[in-house]
């Protein structure tokens, strides 16, 4: 069973690591985010699951105006192979998240290390990240340096891309 987003809290609250949440209404695009936020400071993500030929998934999560160009990408995060989207299925099974509310804290469901995260670069410049916390109601914000504790404490070391392409 997926981690709810208070649960999620809870295990980054048991890691020492504090962040800030602001409920709002939901959010399924990154222009819808841009339109709602109000004034939340730091970067904030743009979240892409992928697949692929040989079965490996990526989540890719970069700031929010970079752009991904699909047909390459797959040379910069080690895929076997061109990557496409993965289904919804696989991304409720691996990440415990619903299309529209795709997010790095996702990792917290997948315990088997299932799912190679990578990070944009031009993001991990940012002192502070915005992302889902496992729900598109909601955003929180957390200090860059408690993201990668985060994600190691879920067994996942980043890969940090030098430039999305």
């Amino acid at each position: 069973m997926p981690k709810t987003p208070d649960e999620l809290l809870a295990f980054l609250d048991g890691l020492g690591i504090s962040v800030s949440t602001v409920r709002h209404p939901p959010l399924f695009t990154v222009a819808e985010s841009q339109s709602l936020r109000g004034e939340i400071a730091g970067g904030h993500t743009k979240n892409l699951f992928l697949k692929d030929k040989k079965g490996a998934y990526f989540l890719l999560t970069v700031e929010e105006e970079a752009v991904v160009d699909l047909k390459t990408i797959h040379n910069l995060i080690g895929a076997s192979g061109r990557v496409s989207f993965g289904k919804p299925d696989m991304l409720m099974d691996l990440l415990g998240v619903a299309p529209g509310a795709v997010t790095v804290f996702g990792a917290v469901n997948d315990t088997e290390g299932r799912v190679k995260i990578v990070l944009d670069q031009g993001l991990m410049r940012e002192e502070t990240i915005n992302a889902h916390p496992l729900t598109n109601e909601a955003t929180t914000s957390i200090r860059r340096d408690d993201l990668l504790a985060f994600l190691k404490a879920t067994g996942h070391e980043p890969h940090v891309l030098k430039a999305a392409a």
